[in-house]
């Protein structure tokens, strides 16, 4: 008799769907879990509890990051996504219906890249549906999300905003573009 193996991710796939419904998958905990038993050599960065707060969180530093445009990094082969804020879209990439915010796209781009000195502190909520890391990053200058939005290059999104990260960073950039 021939010894059938079965895949453990898809068994703890079939638990989490029976024990909590299709909702349960949009944990990120579990989607983190998830993925590092699917592909274990490229596990997603490891998320916080769900409710954890900042002082639980403390931070994580990061190495040589650049700026890719006004709300993306780029750090070593990691996509940061800044938490809460949407910045013009740099050519050719705001296409169809989509409704993309409006400004200097290489304006935004310099200032977010000028930010980028001094030691990097990234916290880290999970990820976006491009696999990007969803995080806000501070630095010497302070947090990047609410520098850009400061200094006018990008607009808050409180439906991006996890747990209200940005908003409660900086209340009065946040506010000024709801």
């Amino acid at each position: 008799m021939k010894k059938t193996t079965r895949n453990p991710s898809l068994l703890v796939l079939a638990a989490i769907v029976a024990l909590g419904g299709g909702s349960a998958l949009l944990r990120p905990d579990l989607l983190s879990f998830l993925h590092r038993q699917i592909a274990p050599e490229r596990s997603a960065p490891e998320l916080p509890a769900p409710g954890a707060d900042k002082a639980e969180l403390g931070g994580t530093k990061l190495g040589a990051c650049r700026a890719v445009d006004g709300d993306t990094l780029r750090c070593g082969s990691e996509r940061i996504r800044l938490l809460g804020i949407d910045a013009p879209e740099m050519p050719g990439h705001c296409h169809g219906s989509r409704v993309c915010a409006p400004g200097d796209p290489f304006a935004s781009q310099r200032h977010l890249a000028a930010a980028l000195d001094g030691n990097l502190t990234i916290h880290r909520m999970g990820t976006d549906r491009y696999g990007r890391t969803l995080a806000t990053v501070s630095g010497s200058a302070g947090d990047l999300s609410c520098g850009q939005l400061k200094a006018g290059l990008a607009i808050y999104k409180p439906r991006w905003d996890n747990q209200h990260r940005v908003a409660s960073l900086c209340p009065e950039q946040a506010q000024d573009t709801l």
